[in-house]
């Protein structure tokens, strides 16, 4: 049994201690010395000096502190439905980079203060999520749009009811629920990019309804190939298969609509629908409410610029391989979301199903050098790509309160199923011959055909319980418990084919349109052969599972006036597993992975409200991390988004940290602050990834590094300003709003003498952290500096609204480099919005009217290597974006 040290654990029993003194001092009358009561309504009025004169309690001053902030004791951030609608963005993901101290990585993956996906976790409703992506455990929150959202709860610091996978902090998604009134709305949107709309992209033919996100058939795995791979034999001529039986699979596969990359002139412009509606009735002695929200979208992006891969030649980085690409993808999203409550004053119950659909649909071509390539080293790669990723997930979920609200119980369970699904993954590699043709040979340059399957569930429950104990008539002492239990399980499986050419090409097919190259004359025996290619050893396919076990305990209360406490602890039992499994039911070669481990996790919070509208906050606690599954596992996998081959490893263990956190905040007026805040991290078992040779072939893998610190501070503000009088009506009749934020982050990587790692490369053998690791660089994915700056305003008369949006995150670690080389930096730099909301009647009708333009600063996306010349691993424009949309209100 492993057990954090316990170093908090005396808050616990000091807490016990003080809440007694507490109680002595309540009964105290009040004197010169101390202040009269004040009540927490925000609604409240100024208490009349003398009648305050004659209470004798003192109480928590709250006039303008939210009501999400003067519940939690926790340094959080909450995006509301108000936010999500002031800033226009689509999705989860985009709506959390307005929050302090956070950043979006690949437009999905949130960052909270640099530290990685991986050591946050992401709830819908209080409920765990699976993820459909191969390299990561984390769901991405692009997935979810903010159409299904009626709110999102960013906490900062851990208490003991949350998972205990928690180092930046966990976000906490909360779908919409059935309104009072009822309602329908109906909306459309259309938008382009200044890099895709309206110019050449790159496509390919596919299948008749792809536009739907849904394939006809045509990529469904070959009715010949299925039955060959059930057979449990590797799919080529030889003992298993006849030379007819290989050639008749073959011809089986797809060709043309799935091989042939075409020129398109005019991309179109992006566009989507969305209609939402939901109403309440009278049932029983309570309300029954229905909502739903129904959506498709279709985008397109075209991406143009470079990638090289470097390596180290005497002091300094020469590019190994330097290509100039292209490719349009389709990304085409379907959504829908269905939920029904029934509730009354002291019951809630509601069933929530969520389904969202994201398909991928792209052609891309690079060509360059390539020094490792036969011949001249000038070679062309064409890629056609098409990924179906879906989540579904269903939560059943009540609360209830009992004895005059003195007692609460909620509980909830949900099932969640997540699946990705990629058929006819195709890569053709050419070479550039001497008369400037690019030529396919079929034996030294490879292509090759995947098709890759992946199944993500959990199931999870959990219930809570909590009891208020009356401590004076302004003083209560809370006690909460509850138990939680998820089981995650993932399934994983690829295979590989490719067409060759064992007595070669003649010239005259080798000039053959690829169609042509691949139709049924030319695939047999004596010209172009199927011949599976999946690794074996277990490097194609892995089981994995993580099942966590938890109860925790914690208690809240008013330890002593104007100063409340919030300490708990958790229990957490976890078990993790990683089998390899070879397809072709051989032995495995690469070792499974077993993680058991027991976890006490303890955290506290003090919270002193020190003036009107005032407090601070303290907060300590200790948290875990976990390898994702992904991590852990064997399996290569090639990321489309940067063609960078990606490989586990098994020899990873459960990353532990210590937190501290101290804020304070100001709420001055409605809706409007000044905090500011540091923080402190100490890391033990960092994850890294770490840039690997695999003979000629470069791939990113994992490593633990050996410990690290990461600290800084944060600062968060929002004004608002009126100018009635103001000569210029413009100005007048307007509430012109002002809200910044900005988080300085720094961290280092120890690596001391004597100091190991297990990397992959090595077979589990240990080799000095230094050889792998920059003793004092930074972690991954952190950032030195985050900014926020919004600048707009409202008019409630006109009903419109206007907001500049800009958001800044500096240079940052990809991953590291190979031993002796610098790390891949990732510069997102400045990105500039602005959004346009009006609402308006137009033939009796209520519609609203969005503008949105986005990244008008026209910034790049680059990430480099650089050691006396700069190596671009992957470049691109963006372009600048602009939507509009209508919604109709019914």
């Amino acid at each position: 049994m492993k057990t954090l040290s316990l170093t908090l654990s005396g808050i616990l029993l000091a807490s016990t201690a003080l809440i007694a003194p507490g109680l002595a001092y309540a009964q105290t009358p009040p004197t010169a010395q101390t202040p009269a009561v004040i009540s927490q309504d925000p609604e409240a009025q100024d208490p009349d000096p003398e009648e305050a004169s004659d209470v004798d309690e003192i109480v928590v001053l709250g006039r303008y502190i939210p009501e999400p902030l003067r519940e939690t004791s926790e340094v959080a951030a909450f995006v509301t439905a108000e936010d999500l609608q002031r800033t226009g963005d689509d999705n989860a993901a985009a709506a959390l980079t307005r929050v302090t101290g956070l950043s979006i990585v690949e437009g999905r993956f949130v960052y909270v203060r640099g530290l990685g996906e991986r050591y946050s976790s992401a709830l819908l409703n209080g409920s765990p999520l699976p993820s459909p992506e191969p390299l990561q455990r984390v769901v991405p929150l692009d997935l979810f749009p903010s159409s299904i959202l009626e709110g999102v709860t960013v906490q900062k610091t851990y208490s003991a009811n949350y998972p205990g996978e928690f180092g930046g902090g966990v976000i906490d998604l909360t779908t919409i629920s059935a309104p009072a009134e009822p309602f329908l709305t109906f909306k459309v949107s259309m938008g382009g990019n200044t890099e895709t709309t309206g110019r050449d992209g790159l496509v390919y033919y596919g299948s008749r309804t792809d536009f739907t996100g849904f394939d006809d058939g045509t990529r469904d795995v070959p009715g010949l190939l299925r039955d060959a791979i059930a057979s449990g034999n590797r799919v080529q001529t030889g003992a298993d298969f006849t030379s007819a039986e290989i050639q008749a699979i073959g011809r089986d596969f797809v060709n043309a609509p799935l091989n042939l990359l075409q020129e398109q002139d005019y991309i179109q412009p992006n566009f989507g629908i969305e209609i939402t509606g939901g109403r309440s009735w009278a049932a029983g002695n309570g309300d029954l409410g229905v909502v739903f929200v129904a959506a498709y979208d279709n985008e397109w992006q075209t991406r143009q610029g470079i990638q090289q891969e470097a390596r180290l030649d005497v002091d300094q980085l020469v590019a190994q391989t330097s290509y100039d690409y292209r490719s349009t993808s389709n990304e085409i999203g379907l959504n829908f979301l269905g939920s029904i409550g029934w509730s009354n004053l002291d019951h809630d119950v509601k069933w929530t199903n969520l389904f969202v659909r994201r398909v991928t649909k792209e052609a891309r071509t690079r060509e360059g050098i390539d020094f490792s390539a036969p011949g001249t080293g000038e070679v062309r790669d064409d890629y056609t790509e098409w990924f179906e990723r879906d989540l579904f997930s269903s939560q059943l979920a009540g609360e209830h309160t009992f004895l005059d609200g003195a007692l609460e119980f909620d509980w909830r369970g949900a099932y969640a199923l997540t699946t990705r699904d990629s058929p006819y993954e195709k890569v053709i590699r050419y070479g550039l011959g001497a008369d400037g043709v690019y030529r396919h040979d079929g034996e030294q340059y490879r292509n090759s055909t995947t098709f890759s399957e992946l199944e993500d569930k959990i199931v999870s429950g959990g219930a809570d319980l909590r009891y208020i104990i009356p401590l004076s008539d302004a003083r209560d002492l809370t006690i909460s418990g509850g138990v939680a239990w998820f089981d995650n399980t993932r399934s994983s499986e690829q295979r590989v084919f490719r067409f060759y050419a064992p007595n070669g090409i003649p010239g005259d097919v080798q000039d053959s349109r690829v169609d042509y190259l691949f139709s049924d004359f030319n695939l047999g025996p004596n010209l172009l052969e199927l011949q599976e290619i999946t690794p074996g050893g277990g490097a194609a396919a892995y089981d994995a599972g993580l099942e966590v076990l938890a109860g925790y305990i914690q208690a809240e209360a008013e330890i002593i006036p104007l100063v409340s406490l919030s300490a708990g602890v958790r229990y957490e039992d976890g078990e993790q597993f990683v089998n390899p499994i070879d397809v072709f039911g051989n032995a495995v070669t690469f070792q499974p992975t077993r993680l058991e481990e027991q976890y006490w996790l303890p955290s506290a919070t003090l919270t002193w409200n020190f003036a009107e509208d005032l407090q601070l906050r303290l907060g300590a606690s200790q948290t875990i991390g976990r390898p994702q599954f992904r991590e852990l596992a064997p399996q290569q996998y090639l990321d489309p988004d940067n063609d960078r081959l990606f490989s586990g490893n098994p020899y990873l263990v459960d990353t532990e940290l210590l937190n501290l956190d101290a804020r304070v905040e100001w709420y001055f007026a409605r809706g409007q602050y000044v905090t500011g805040g540091v923080f402190y991290k100490d890391i033990e078992n960092p994850i890294e990834s770490a840039i690997n040779d695999t003979g000629s072939v470069l791939q990113q893998t994992y490593l633990n590094a050996p410990q690290a610190t990461l600290y800084g501070f944060e600062i968060d503000a929002k004004k608002y300003f009126e100018w009635p009088d103001h000569s210029i009506d413009f100005v007048a009749n307007k509430r012109w709003l002002v809200q910044a934020n900005y988080t300085f982050a720094d961290s280092e990587v120890t690596v001391e003498a004597g100091d190991t790692v297990r990397p992959v490369s090595a077979g589990g053998a240990t080799r000095p952290a230094s050889d792998f690791i920059i003793d004092g660089s930074k972690l991954q994915g952190q950032s030195d500096h985050l900014a926020n700056l919004q600048l707009g305003w409202e008019d409630d008369v006109a009903r419109s609204q206007a907001t500049i949006l800009v958001t800044y995150v500096s240079e940052r670690s990809s991953a590291r480099g190979r031993p002796g080389e610098p790390d891949l930096i990732q510069d997102p730099g400045v990105i500039l919005d602005f959004v346009y909301r009006k609402d308006f009647e137009w033939m009796g009708r209520d519609l609203g009217l969005s503008v949105e333009l986005r990244n008008l600063l026209g910034e790049e996306y680059v990430e480099y290597q650089e050691l006396g010349t700069r190596v671009v691993a992957n470049g691109y424009d963006l372009g600048r974006s602009g939507s509009i949309s209508l919604t109709a209100r019914f």
